[in-house]
């Protein structure tokens, strides 16, 4: 199987969920996706991470963001991990839990790395965009939890740097200063994109306002 790799399309399936049968592509439509897998049900990191995820489901709408998670578990399962999640994370899960039980999915974007686990899937995160192209993989040990502000932010990045000519430097979180791409050289095509000025640290490090604040 060959690997997944950034830019790539987002491999389409169907498959069993919380919510009913899924074809993925269908589902996203024309909005960002946040696909994200989980090494099992009722798993304890596991649970912090669904229930968080449900909290910020403002956040993702905001955003123009579909959520769906996976696991290796089937629906049954689900329904009853899900209702656990309610209750100790005190939110309701809002978005479907993929029930993969034929590893379908996860061996689609290969999310079972052998000398990890044979049978259970790592923490991998997809984010793909509205034309279905893969723009970020972050793949976690199962120990260790995701961070959802982080996922958060890389989309606020994707979404700005694609409608404007910037690059977000490191750390940067919505509202703060940018980086002008090294490619714009024209001054005048500058001024025209960036009316609030720059500051020029080196020809290549050129720092502006957010654009779209």
């Amino acid at each position: 199987m060959a690997t997944l790799r950034l830019g790539d399309i987002a491999p389409d399936f169907e498959q069993e969920s919380s919510a009913g049968k899924i074809r993925f592509h269908e589902f996203l439509g024309d909005s960002w996706g946040v696909l994200f897998s989980h090494p099992a049900d009722f798993t304890p990191v596991c649970t912090t991470e669904l229930g968080y995820t449900a909290k910020l489901a403002d956040e993702f709408a905001k955003r123009g963001v579909k959520v769906i998670a996976v696991s290796v578990d089937g629906n049954d399962s689900h329904k009853e991990w899900i209702a656990d999640i309610n209750e100790t994370q005190k939110t309701t899960v809002n978005f479907p839990i993929l029930a993969d039980e034929d590893r379908k999915v996860s061996e689609l974007y290969d999310m079972i790395h052998p000398n990890a686990s044979t049978t259970v899937t790592v923490r991998s995160v997809f984010i793909i965009d509205p034309a279905k192209k893969v723009r970020l993989i972050i793949t976690y040990p199962a120990s260790t939890g995701r961070n959802f502000n982080e996922i958060l932010r890389v989309i606020d990045s994707l979404q700005l740097t694609d409608n404007h000519s910037v690059a977000t430097p490191v750390n940067w979180e919505d509202g703060q200063d940018v980086i002008i791409v090294p490619s714009l050289k024209d001054p005048e095509v500058i001024k025209q994109k960036f009316p609030k000025g720059y500051t020029e640290v080196r020809p290549y490090l050129r720092i502006t306002p957010q654009p779209n604040k």
